[in-house]
């Protein structure tokens, strides 16, 4: 028998559910309840003859888990959903004074389309790397993505690295020649989920392949003009 209080699982849902409230009505039974994991409200009629494909789910309570273990999946939880409740997280907790230009362009427009494609047209020195590094960082805080491959000019790998690194502690690889070498038999495209490198590099034929060959949640491309040279 089930009734309120109970937790159930059928093939209705993607996961349990708390019954709030359970009545008959007109030859059915209305459920309304909420889903245990991510709190959906479930308000649903479901047929009596198929109440036999629910399931009562009995939950222990366990406490053989180490602290550390627990503390872990607390703060995992939080910063999934920290950006529910912050919606500038990346900038509040990066080492950056942001211009209301960049704050406009990166909130107001970028992170608002359902899917990001963006050209950043502003003069040299006007700060794209920031606005760069809150994509990244706001992307991932959300767990939109997780592989990033960034293209610059051979001349600005080390400066992006850095940048990234002091201002969004963010750790990204540079991927050159001497890497690769190191490397052989492997494809580091592939090993490294963070990656910097050059556009003369990225577009060499023997390069190519193994680039394409892997995919990337968020490519970010520096002077792509250069790119139809």
């Amino acid at each position: 028998m089930i009734k309120e209080g109970m937790i159930i699982e059928g093939p209705f849902w993607r996961e349990p559910v708390e019954i709030k409230k359970i009545e008959e009505f007109a030859g059915r039974i209305h459920i309304i309840g909420a889903t245990i994991y991510s709190n959906e409200h479930i308000d649903q009629l479901i047929p009596k003859e198929e109440i036999e494909k629910l399931k009562t789910r009995e939950f222990v309570l366990d406490f053989t888990t180490k602290g550390s273990e627990a503390f872990l999946s607390i703060e995992a939880t939080r910063f999934r959903l920290a950006s529910l409740f912050d919606p500038l997280l990346a900038m509040n907790t990066s080492k950056i004074d942001p211009l209301p230009f960049q704050i406009e362009a990166v909130y107001g427009y970028i992170l608002k389309l359902p899917l990001i494609r963006f050209l950043i047209a502003d003069d040299p020195g006007a700060g794209k790397t920031i606005m760069a590094g809150l994509i990244i960082k706001e992307l991932k805080l959300r767990g939109v993505v997780n592989r990033i491959l960034i293209v610059v000019p051979g001349h600005l790998k080390d400066q992006w690295r850095r940048e990234l690194k002091e201002k969004f502690q963010e750790h990204l690889t540079i991927i050159d020649r001497s890497l690769l070498d190191a490397h052989y038999a492997e494809n580091p495209w592939r090993r490294e989920s963070q990656v910097i490198t050059s556009l003369d590099f990225a577009k060499r034929e023997e390069i190519l392949p193994s680039l394409s060959s892997v995919d990337w949640d968020l490519v970010i491309v520096d002077e792509a003009h250069k790119m139809a040279a």
